[in-house]
């Protein structure tokens, strides 16, 4: 058998990405601002996606101008593990609130 029957499918950085916003609007506290997300009015996400990547600018807190964290996801499983931490940064920065 060949390899190639194992691997996984291509990364699509496009169809990620309406995927990952999908999934974003799931998330009751955030507001869908085009490729961004707000929480509270504070922007706290923003998206692109280029030929290869998803690019992600992600808050360490909300603010009007807050501190970005690049994330750039090369695979589903990047996709994955950048969700699971926008749900610990939600629980955290709405305790905060």
């Amino acid at each position: 058998m060949s390899d190639e029957f194992f691997a996984p499918p291509a990364f699509n950085p496009e169809q990620a990405l309406l995927q990952f916003k999908r999934n974003l609007r799931d998330l009751r506290p955030l507001a869908e601002r085009g490729n961004s997300f707000t929480l509270q009015g504070q922007p706290v996400i923003e998206l692109a996606a280029d030929s290869e990547h998803l690019n992600v600018r992600l808050a360490k807190k909300p603010a009007r101008a807050p501190e970005w964290e690049l994330r750039a996801c090369r695979n589903s499983a990047d996709v994955r593990a950048l969700q699971d931490e926008i749900k610990r940064r939600l629980v955290r920065w709405t305790d905060e609130t």
